[in-house]
């Protein structure tokens, strides 16, 4: 019986170095090196927090609302087109040398006679319908934006909220809300204006001083102005996402993830600037780019925007709270 046994034993021990064992050994320990390597980067506390903000991104459809701000976004600049054609027609109407210009430079520049009489009656309409076009399109730019406001601050809300979603605390009457975001539109507004100023005075007096100093042929001085512009550009667009993330929504996040949140907003939204300013150009050298490309530029330009915002959002949600 013992003998058995010993017998057995040993046969065991024997199976266990076997060229296909060690084979089996060698590869878990060679796919123990990269599992190893991944749980630590996934355990690096920034790496950590983008895969949180990741996931309660996809959980609560980031992209779905991502697209649906990009479709109001985009259906939001049809009034505004319509006011600005009807300011374009006040500005004509009262400058009748500009006008002239216009008309003649609209002859000169196209040789088919009948689009060119075709251009000239849209440029009387607009001008004869001015009054009737800029009251509609400042309706609908009105009724628009305050919708589009809702829906950006209801997107950034979804990521925001401990529940997706709403309780009966979040639930308000119709009225109050849209008084809500008609303040909030006009604040998102001011916003907009002072970021748009800022980057304008900053770029234009970083051009006089260049040109004053007489610094235009330093090349090693062209990367330190460069920073500038791209510093005071990221500081503006932190002071718009500041009022995007934390005043829109009326939620009132942990401050710290709140500032940095906003600032990884503020650095992504530059990128995308630059990206969409190098792309524009090429998509608009084609074709087809020629008569899509601002189309798609914009719709690009907007859910990319859309998606950054609530990605910022996310990541603020998700930020642990140190006891």
């Amino acid at each position: 019986m013992s003998n058995d046994f010993e017998k057995r034993k040993h046969s065991s021990k024997g199976t266990t170095n076997t060229p296909l064992q060690k084979g089996l050994d060698g590869s878990k320990k060679a796919f123990s090196v990269p599992i190893r390597i991944g749980n630590y980067i996934r355990h690096i506390p920034f790496i950590a927090h983008l895969i949180r903000a990741a996931q309660r991104f996809n959980d609560r459809m980031g992209s779905q609302f991502g697209a649906a701000i990009t479709y109001f976004s985009f259906l939001s600049l049809i009034p505004i087109l319509m006011l600005s054609f009807a300011i374009a027609g006040f500005v004509l109407a009262s400058n009748p040398d500009l006008l002239a210009k216009l008309i003649n430079g609209i002859a000169n520049s196209i040789s088919d006679p009948t689009l060119a009489n075709t251009l000239k009656n849209s440029v009387d309409t607009a001008i004869k319908q001015r009054t009737t076009v800029g009251l509609t399109g400042l309706a609908i730019a009105l009724y628009s934006g305050v919708n589009w406001v809702g829906n950006l601050r209801e997107a950034i809300l979804a990521q925001s909220r401990n529940v997706w979603e709403r309780t009966h605390e979040d639930k308000e009457k119709i009225y109050s809300q849209y008084i809500r975001d008609v303040f909030s539109l006009f604040g998102l507004l001011f916003a907009l204006v002072i970021t748009l100023s800022l980057n304008s005075i900053a770029g234009s007096a970083q051009a006089t001083i260049v040109h004053a100093l007489g610094l235009e042929g330093i090349e090693w001085l062209r990367p330190v102005w460069t920073s500038i512009g791209m510093t005071i550009s990221i500081s503006a667009n932190y002071l718009l996402f500041l009022w995007i993330l934390w005043i829109l929504p009326r939620h009132r996040p942990e401050r710290k993830a709140l500032f940095q949140g906003t600032l990884m907003a503020a650095i992504g939204f530059e990128i995308i600037k630059s990206i969409m300013t190098m792309m524009l150009p090429r998509l608009a050298s084609s074709p087809s780019g020629a008569a899509f490309g601002s189309v798609i530029g914009l719709m690009a330009f907007f859910y990319f925007f859309a998606r950054l915002t609530l990605f910022c959002a996310a990541w603020i949600a998700t930020t642990e709270k140190k006891e």
